[in-house]
């Protein structure tokens, strides 16, 4: 009996050891860099256990303004102090000498301080770079003056940008045959998740140094630092975006104000973007749980546009010869044939029609141009790049379609095929309503075609990936739209309609003839469907172009989700454009 107890115990005992040293393989060898479901990296918590460090920069790349200068963060120079000089004797007061600050004041920031930090954070204190010099010749361990890389606590263009985050689970599903951390910083939107593969960090640069139990060094005083075994790491994205005009465009839309909406600067000749600003900002404490829709970047997603529509339905027009100028439309007419009592403009030419956006007007064109051909207003929407997506992409490095907006949405006319065949929905597109669709982007975009005579090209935010010493790794060439595109004649008979809504003493863009610059464009009204109380919301717009004779910019502002009489964005793109004026005059 005793034998019989004596196995079954022995058996119990080899069988716990031979699942403690298999969970002991597990933890040493086998798991080491993905432990658990959550991905733990032991080997990395092992150092951190017994280290201590700075980090100076966390590797992942950066986006740089058109002129080289970061968007998202700033390099400071800073005096960085190690908790053990608590602990021994060292010249204090030569390093305070030369930041011109009292010995007391410096000691008494180390104090009860258990890891390493920059003095004066999370204000730091900028150091010179004679003082940075002049620390360093010291020599005094555990002291250094460092560059040392912040992240901005507000971002310009932040949903253009995008944010990044840790998620081990998405980190693998998108590099599964990367040996990443997992607490790897990866990009969730905007610019950040287009080219994150390009900003994966190849390792930090930091101040390390080894501690025991109690926080003392283990090894002397010697403070090591590591960074990445690439020296062209970390990645530079240098964007297509104007510094000045961008800080412009946000100060402006905030001042008008645009709760929802924003606006986009389009520099005509290289098709770039040069600011991009859409509201609501970002809720930095829960981005994607916020109600208010901030992590959306409302400038690459589609909207109902209105009376902007028109433009596309002149252009077919003018192309099948609807447009004869001797021809008068009924403008006291709603587009079911009612009176409108609050528009009565009486007869029209197609001319006037454009210019004070008679509604009767287009639609009862769309339904002639429908009866030439149902795709018509698509194919049209098309040509002048409305449909989209505009924004650049092609094949490049080892990335075949890379997009320089992957969450850009597209436009369209109609959802299905019946509605092309009903003039009813064909006069409510005719007018930019029922199911058209376009992105702030893409009418931007479009504007900017019709000034270059129907050159249809893609829309940049970057022109360049760059290593770390500034030379490039590859270069975003502009690039025509594929497609058919509108005929030259056809694009100079829009320009003239777009320059009459503002020359025209009842055009909807008269309050801009007073302007530096002569603007052309298209404003737009567009119901949405939606109310709040008893009152429909709207989307307000003006598109268009300018200077007029020698256009260089493309400009489009919109305030989505308003009330029909009030929220206007007339204002904020007149100011946009004095201020485009102000900042070309400038030495």
């Amino acid at each position: 009996m005793w034998r019989k107890r004596v196995i079954i115990w022995l058996s119990i005992t080899l069988t716990l050891m031979g699942l403690l040293i298999g969970r002991l393989i597990q933890v040493q060898l086998v798991s080491t860099t993905n432990f658990t479901k959550h991905g733990v990296n032991l080997i990395e918590a092992s150092v951190q256990q017994r280290s201590q460090e700075v980090v100076i920069d966390n590797g992942r790349g950066n986006f740089l303004y058109q002129s080289g200068e970061p968007i998202t963060h700033k390099n400071v120079s800073v005096l960085v102090l190690f908790p053990f000089l608590n602990r021994m004797e060292w010249d204090a007061a030569a390093v305070a000498n030369i930041l011109g600050i009292s010995e007391l004041s410096l000691r008494h920031s180390l104090k009860d301080k258990e890891e390493p930090y920059a003095y004066g954070d999370p204000y730091p204190f900028r150091l010179t770079e004679g003082q940075m010099e002049k620390i360093n010749e010291l020599k005094i361990p555990g002291v250094f003056a460092v560059n040392k890389k912040y992240n901005l606590s507000v971002n310009p263009a932040e949903q253009l940008i995008g944010i990044t985050g840790e998620n081990a689970t998405l980190l693998s599903k998108r590099y599964p045959d990367k040996e990443l951390s997992g607490n790897t910083l990866i990009g969730l939107t905007g610019m950040e998740k287009s080219f994150d593969e390009f900003l994966l960090p190849d390792g930090k640069s930091k101040l390390v140094y080894h501690v025991d139990g109690i926080g003392s060094p283990l090894f002397g005083i010697n403070v090591k630092y590591v960074e990445p075994a690439n020296p062209f790491y970390p990645i530079n994205i240098r964007t297509t975006i104007d510094e000045e005009l961008q800080k412009i465009a946000e100060e402006l839309v905030d001042q008008h104000p645009i709760e929802k909406g924003g606006l986009v600067l389009l520099d005509i000749e290289t098709n770039s973007v040069l600011a991009m600003v859409s509201r609501p900002t970002i809720n930095k404490y829960a981005p994607f749980s916020d109600e208010a829709g901030g992590i959306e970047n409302q400038m690459i997603k589609e909207q109902i546009m209105g009376s902007v529509f028109k433009t596309v339905v002149s252009a077919a027009a003018i192309e099948y010869e609807l447009d004869e100028p001797t021809r008068l439309f009924d403008c006291s007419q709603k587009i079911n044939g009612d009176p409108d009592l609050d528009h009565d403009y009486g007869m029209l030419s197609f001319k006037e029609s454009f210019a004070r956006s008679c509604n009767n007007t287009f639609g009862t064109l769309a339904k002639e141009l429908k009866k030439i051909d149902p795709n018509i207003l698509e194919t049209f929407a098309e040509k002048l790049s409305l449909t989209g997506p505009v924004s650049w992409k092609g094949d490049i490095y080892h990335f075949n379609d890379f997009a320089q907006l992957q969450d850009e949405q597209k436009g369209r006319v109609f959802r299905t095929e019946e509605a092309k065949k009903d003039d009813n929905f064909v006069a409510m597109s005719g007018i930019g309503q029922h199911e058209v669709r376009a992105t702030p982007l893409a009418i931007v975009n479009m504007m900017a075609t019709i000034a270059k005579a129907g050159k249809k090209e893609m829309v940049r935010v970057a022109s360049e990936i760059e290593y770390k010493n500034q030379t490039s790794l590859l270069k975003f060439e502009q690039s025509p739209l594929p497609g058919d595109t509108i005929a030259p004649y056809t694009a100079m008979k829009l320009q003239m309609l777009l320059r009459e809504v503002v020359i025209n003493e009842n055009g909807t863009g008269r309050w801009f003839q007073s302007l530096p610059y002569e603007v052309a464009g298209k404003s737009g009204t567009a119901e949405t469907g939606i109310y709040k109380g008893d009152k429909q919301l709207h989307n307000k717009w003006f598109a268009g172009y300018f200077p007029f004779e020698n256009p260089k910019y493309a400009l489009v502002a919109v305030n989505l989700g308003v009330f029909e009489d009030e929220g206007g964005v007339n204002p904020l793109f007149a100011e946009m454009v004095k201020k485009v004026y102000v900042y070309n005059q400038e030495p």
